[in-house]
């Protein structure tokens, strides 16, 4: 084979278990055995018997079941608190579950044995049902009454080369042994792949982990996976991708608040963005992501709503005392809560609880309140790890994820237990503010990412009406809240008040004095035209004065030029004549 050729992937037989699929790259190796191994009460039983009952339902794949510690009607009746009918499954001959004792006072009656009678038996079932998935269920009763240990690792080897001529794909459980994944501590090497399921108690809590030891011919998982075992039998939650290629949305969607909205760059948070609501008690902190809740509710949207501190009924009732009616929304079917103490269950539990909640509800918003007390259920790295993997899946999902968090007192507020707050897209900090004898509330946006919000702390007031914002107020000694913030400003509302009077004052003086100003002109106005007009009268006589005396003269002048030319005239006569 060329380097370049694509590798050829191993034939493998889908579980149906969900999540294990995912992790194994598609199931346990076709024709091969698998051991499951494991302390007791872990689950290798219920893991085998659910192999064989999804392949029977879910692939059409017949199944033998070989028992060595409980008889069939034993585990039929065990399994059905899983929902599986495998009674029925026998009966349509696509099932056969077999219980072989074996008693190791009798072989010691009869002499060594071998498995070649088991051989038969099996064969013989498998032929019956034309089975394509086998369990051997355990190892340890079946190798019960083997003294020698070489015999036992030679009847190993044996059993599991009898398996894989057969072309069945099995499963094998195996008791876990001191040091080992098994007591005898052959069968994980003889094995094509090892499945070690882990059932630890840390702290009073229970938790499961399923880890795949080896796979050969495959990559795999190599994490622990928490696994959990309910009414809808066995899931494992695989670890969520950490290669952070989820999509983002620019859509933009209201909190509810529309101050808020206003602090958050004017439109509010980021679809499937994950949003951190933190603060003391008493702070705010889940009817402000109740009112988040509810104005996604309103829009049509449907939100889901995980409570581990009251009961749906106490929610309801204590919002409709800030004005919000969620029992409407839980009606109208947008709105749907899962209350439960954390304690009740582990964090592999709630992890569970949340994956199934989300598939089913299928969501656009999901409330977790508070995720503070997620560390009873195991402790502080757990929920931490938990909550990465919770907003990995919501992001991939494309589902908007809003989180409260207890803080206590005299801690600094910008931390958070649980170790969030650096993975978190919006972080809004709720605090107390004392002054005056009395306690108030202010808000502000500590981060949100990729948005220019606000850097203001605004007051935060719970009303019959709803939550609102007031803008920041900053006095003489810093900023007032409160009965304070009030006092402040009627004074200086009655300060404003005399400045305007004040004011309108001096604008009426103004005009006072502009009309007597304007009347004065008018009167001297007045009193230039009459001089005016008496001016011109004068000048009109003097100028028809003047012009009488221009023509007087002129007439006098003519007068006066006449006479002289006689007397001219008279003179020339009388030298003429001497």
């Amino acid at each position: 084979m060329s380097r370049s050729a694509p590798p050829l992937s191993l034939p493998k037989t889908p579980t149906g278990i969900p999540g294990l699929d995912a992790i194994t790259g598609g199931g346990l190796p076709r024709g091969r055995p698998t051991l499951v191994c494991g302390s007791a009460g872990c689950g290798k039983t219920l893991f085998a018997m659910e192999f064989l009952v999804r392949g029977a339902m879910e692939f059409g794949e017949p199944g033998v079941f070989l028992a060595f510690e409980e008889t069939p009607d034993e585990l039929a009746q065990n399994v059905r608190s899983l929902g599986f009918d495998v009674k029925s499954l026998e009966r349509r001959k696509k099932l056969l579950i077999d219980c072989v004792t074996i008693e190791r006072s009798e072989i010691e009656e009869t002499g060594e044995y071998d498995l070649e009678g088991l051989f038969l038996r099996l064969g013989n079932a498998i032929d019956t049902v034309k089975a394509k998935r086998v369990v051997l269920d355990t190892l340890e009763a079946l190798f019960s009454s083997f003294t020698n240990e070489a015999v036992v690792r030679a009847e190993l080897r044996r059993l599991f080369r009898w398996l894989k001529e057969r072309g069945v794909t099995a499963v094998i459980t195996a008791e876990r042994g001191a040091g080992s994944l098994t007591r005898h501590g052959l069968e994980e090497y003889v094995s094509d792949c090892v499945i070690l399921l882990d059932h630890r108690v840390t702290g009073e809590v229970a938790t499961r982990r399923l880890r795949i030891v080896k796979y050969r011919g495959t990559s795999h998982g190599t994490n622990e996976y928490p696994f959990l075992i309910d009414e809808r039998g066995f899931e494992v939650l695989p670890i969520t991708s950490a290669s952070l290629d989820h999509p983002v949305s620019n859509e933009r969607i209201s909190t509810g608040v529309p101050e808020l909205d206003e602090m958050l760059g004017g439109g509010g948070f980021y679809r499937g963005s994950t949003t951190l609501i933190s603060g003391t008690a008493g702070s705010g902190k889940s009817t402000l992501a109740a009112r988040i809740a509810d104005a996604s509710a309103a829009r049509g949207e449907r939100c889901l709503y995980f409570s581990f501190e009251e009961s749906p009924a106490q929610i309801v009732r204590n919002m409709r005392s800030v004005g919000m009616r969620l029992d409407r929304r839980v009606r109208e079917g947008t709105l749907r809560f899962d209350a439960v103490r954390p304690t009740l269950l582990g964090l592999e539990g709630h992890l569970t609880r949340m994956h199934r909640g989300f598939r089913d509800f299928q969501p656009r918003l999901v409330v977790l309140d508070p995720i503070s007390n997620l560390s009873s259920a195991g402790n502080a790295d757990g929920a931490t790890a938990m909550l990465v993997r919770l907003i990995d899946f919501f992001k991939s999902r494309g589902a908007t994820l809003v989180m409260t968090n207890l803080t206590e007192g005299g801690k600094a507020l910008e931390k958070t237990d649980v170790g969030v707050s650096s993975i978190v897209d919006t972080w809004i900090l709720l605090r107390d503010i004392e002054s005056s004898g009395e306690r108030n509330r202010g808000l502000y946006v500590l981060k949100s990412r990729g948005m220019a919000h606000s850097n203001q702390i605004r007051e935060f007031h719970l009303t019959s009406r709803g939550i609102r914002l007031t803008d920041a107020y900053l006095g003489p000694e810093g900023m007032l809240t409160g009965s304070a913030r009030v006092a402040q400003e009627l004074r200086e509302k009655a300060a404003a008040r005399a400045r305007a009077d004040e004011l309108a004052r001096r604008r009426r003086e103004l005009a006072r004095r502009r009309e007597e100003l304007e009347a004065e002109i008018e009167e001297k106005r007045k009193a230039f035209e009459r001089e005016l007009r008496e001016s011109g009268v004068r000048l009109d006589e003097e100028e028809a004065r003047d012009r009488r005396f221009s023509t007087d003269r002129d007439d006098m002048a003519r007068s006066r030029g006449t006479a002289a030319s006689a007397a001219g005239r008279r003179s020339a006569r009388a030298g003429r004549s001497r």
